[in-house]
């Protein structure tokens, strides 16, 4: 019998409209920090991850949680998920904040495992969304869950996922313990991180500040070239690979103004 055709369900069709959220959803959260960065110069997702569940793996959810096979769509909740992944806890909070006011997605309830973590020692922050997929038959809403974490506690929840496949959730007393040790550890590691955030983020936005200055000036200098302006061009980029040398970012700034100033008359004098 096709693999993809248990219980006599087609299973490729049944997942397109999860994989289609996925994919979605995937995009609009990696726009969100596209856009967060671009006027906030701060985004609290740090990257963006999705998948859709295996055959497998939903049968053996569907028999643990004793879901009939015509109610997987309503009684399994997490067939779609994305995970993002966040630098510290408060940005965890900021994002859910955000997930709540969209208006391309209704959320179902939350799962706060962080303040309420698992026996295991698991922390992470869940939530279910509807989320309207367009598919050729029409709209349908599916059921997918958001996780949210910062990367310790993706680190600790990937080690643990691995060695629960190894053991088939039948960890030894001993290895749950040490995850168990481990998981403080790590939740120790967050709060201290949180303790200097305002110092980490600032030198990030020192970074990114001046990684888009240079891109600015280099590729200004670029449209001089363009615009057979090769001397002023070239003189340029002479005053350039000094001032990167010294690692001057204020005089970097003032030659960005001037190179500026001069494709603004480059193009001025080639307007009719």
């Amino acid at each position: 019998m096709d693999g993809t055709q248990m219980d006599g369900r087609d299973w490729n069709i049944f997942l397109l409209p999860y994989e289609q959220a996925v994919e979605e959803l995937k995009v609009k959260f990696k726009a969100l920090r596209v856009e967060l960065k671009s006027r906030e110069e701060y985004s609290p997702i740090e990257f963006v991850t999705g998948r859709v569940k295996r055959i497998s793996s939903i049968m053996e959810k569907s028999k643990l949680l004793n879901v009939p096979s015509d109610q997987l769509e309503t009684g399994i909740e997490d067939i779609a998920g994305i995970r993002i992944m966040c630098q510290f806890e408060e940005d965890i909070q900021r994002l859910s904040q955000l997930i709540r006011i969209r208006e391309d997605m209704s959320v179902v309830y939350e799962k706060d495992y962080i303040n309420n973590h698992k026996e295991s020692g698991y922390r992470s922050y869940h939530i279910i969304v509807e989320y309207p997929v367009q598919t050729s038959l029409g709209m349908k809403k599916v059921l997918a869950e958001i996780q949210i974490r910062t990367l310790a506690m993706n680190f600790w929840a990937t080690i643990e996922h691995s060695l629960n496949y190894k053991y088939r959730e039948k960890l030894p007393e001993e290895i749950s313990q040490r995850l168990r040790r481990a998981s403080e550890a790590a939740y120790r590691l967050d709060r201290e991180m949180s303790s200097i955030r305002e110092e980490i983020v600032e030198s990030q936005m020192q970074f990114e500040d001046k990684s888009n200055l240079v891109s600015t000036v280099l590729g200004d200098i670029q449209k001089l070239y363009f615009f057979r302006r090769v001397r002023e061009a070239a003189q340029f980029q002479l005053r350039f690979n000094e001032l990167w040398e010294k690692e001057d970012v204020w005089e970097l700034k003032k030659l960005s103004d001037e190179i500026g100033e001069a494709l603004f008359r480059t193009k001025g004098a080639d307007q009719p």
